[in-house]
């Protein structure tokens, strides 16, 4: 019962102190030589072992063995006697079971050397940090045992990079797309590292990665022949990328304002416009004063000082609208008290704001009069609700309308009716998703000259990337293959990282990674 499909028999069980000593004797008819491989029966001698094993019911366990030492039949060999090892049960120089070993190694994958030392003290097992990460290093990867058992390299790889540290130094992982499995860490993400590994492991026919141009180099040297498959999920935040900068630059068009999209006209002439407005609309005036004189862009950033993509920023605006952002509004200690100010200022237009806070103050109003009338001021009580942050409108866009609220869908139905470029960007999101979800990967084409017709600079850029990456992005919408699951095993890797809170050499990490 304690040792089933072990060749031992129990001789006797006693108690040792607080712990158990059971002592056993071989059973096994014949055993092979560790140099040749040869069985032998014949006996030289016997001899005693201690090994340390698992813990019964929160005790320890000694255990005596009692094995032979065997001689080896083979004449041309040179060892002439031997001692036998237990199947399942001890290893050459061992001082514990492998049972005990299976479990400090199990430990020691999930737990690294410090953390997993505690763990298995607690169940019965004493071993030194030293040992357990020992151990752990000790223990042969799957793919490399694959690898020398002359099974063939994964047909279709993950590839991605992972942070070491952050903004320092990067690896790249490489897994089985089919499997989820990870079959190596590369120590950087070089592009000759992984075309190098490529080459090493031929028969790779699929290999799904983000849009790194370095990736995709290595795969065309390491792998010509490989297809290459683009990630949907950063296609898809590309895309939100561009369409949220080009909610930005219409929200003039969709915002509701004072004086805009009101029911009425505002009861209080009191608004004035936002610093950061007049700040942005006398750069842009700065920026196409000088391209009016026919400077370069390049010029117009050596003279005012300021960096290159800013200066094209100003450039490509029309008017300082498409550059001004609304103002993000919170919840105040006016807001429960809007509908009641609304409903005042409408039966008496004239009533002084002094009156207001003194009637909301009686409800049980506790803000300063400041908050009042800067609520007052910013044109709030005008509003039918808070204006929508672009953010926000561009998340609406991004969703499937069943998936919206119905007071979202509404609000996102005032801002297509305000907006027409927003409404054409909106039916291009559709087609996206759709090329996505049916795996249309030829109608890319059609699609991106559509986008491009559009004229918006932040939706031409993401086409003109997408142009340069062409081939993979049709597979990605074409093959049901995504780098989603080598996505989930960086994941997984930042876990094991924070484990060993930043200290463990790349040999540790890459074992673990690789055994997990």
């Amino acid at each position: 019962m304690l040792f089933p499909g072990v060749p031992v028999a129990v001789e006797g069980v006693c108690e040792d102190g607080d712990g158990l000593r059971i002592e056993l004797v071989s059973t096994a008819a014949e055993a092979p030589c560790p140099s040749c491989g040869s069985l032998s029966r014949r006996v030289h001698g016997w001899c005693r072992r201690r090994l340390k094993d698992v813990a019964i019911a929160g005790r320890n366990v000694l255990l005596e063995l009692r094995s032979r030492r065997l001689v080896c039949v083979e004449a041309a060999c040179g060892r002439r006697t031997f001692r036998e090892q237990i199947p399942s049960l001890t290893r050459r120089w061992a001082r514990s079971t492998q049972r005990v070993t299976s479990m400090i190694a199990r430990f020691g994958i999930l737990a690294a050397g410090r953390a997993g030392s505690r763990l298995l003290g607690a169940a019965g097992v004493q071993v030194s940090r030293d040992t357990v990460l020992r151990v752990v290093m000790g223990l042969p990867l799957p793919f490399e045992q694959a690898q020398a058992a002359g099974e063939a390299v994964p047909a279709v790889l993950g590839v991605d990079d992972v942070a070491i540290r952050k903004g320092h130094s990067y690896a790249t992982i490489i897994i089985d797309a089919g499997t989820h499995r990870p079959l190596d860490l590369l120590p950087d993400r070089l592009s000759g590292t992984l075309a190098t590994w490529l080459k090493a492991h031929p028969g790779v026919e699929i290999v799904c990665r983000d849009g790194s141009n370095a990736y995709a180099e290595a795969i065309r040297d390491g792998a010509p022949d490989a297809v290459q498959v683009n990630d949907r999920w950063h296609l898809w935040h590309g895309l939100g990328e561009a369409v949220e900068k080009v909610v930005v630059a219409h929200t003039p068009c969709w915002r509701p304002t004072v004086g805009k999209a009101l029911k009425e006209p505002p009861r209080h002439e009191m608004w004035h416009a936002r610093a950061i407005d007049e700040r942005t609309a006398a750069r842009h005036r700065m920026v196409h004063d000088l391209l009016a004189q026919g400077l370069s862009l390049m010029e117009c950033r050596r003279r005012l000082g300021w960096g290159f993509n800013t200066v094209k920023r100003y450039a490509r605006a029309a008017t300082p609208e498409e550059l001004q952002r609304p103002p993000r509004y919170r919840q105040t200690l006016v807001c429960p008290y809007r509908d009641y100010l609304r409903r005042r200022l409408i039966e008496e237009p004239s009533v002084p704001i002094t009156h207001l806070l003194g009637e909301i103050r009686a409800q049980g109003y506790s803000g300063s009069q400041n908050l009042l009338f800067r609520y007052i001021n910013q044109g709030r009580l005008d509003l039918e609700h808070a204006p929508a942050r672009p953010r926000k409108v561009t998340s609406w866009l991004m969703s499937a309308p069943e998936n919206l609220a119905q007071h979202d869908a509404e609000r996102l139905s005032e801002v297509l009716d305000l907006c027409p470029h927003l409404n054409e960007s909106a039916n291009l999101i559709k087609q996206f998703a759709h090329m996505m979800m049916n795996r249309a990967g030829e109608k890319l084409a059609g699609w991106m000259d559509a986008a491009q017709a559009l004229e918006q600079p932040p939706l031409s850029s993401f086409v003109t990337g997408m142009r340069q990456d062409q081939a993979a992005v049709t597979a990605a919408l074409s093959l049901e293959y995504s780098n989603g699951p080598t996505e989930g095993t960086n994941t997984k890797i930042k876990l094991l990282k924070r484990q060993m809170y930043g200290r463990a050499g790349f040999p540790l990490l890459r074992q673990r990674i690789l055994l997990n």
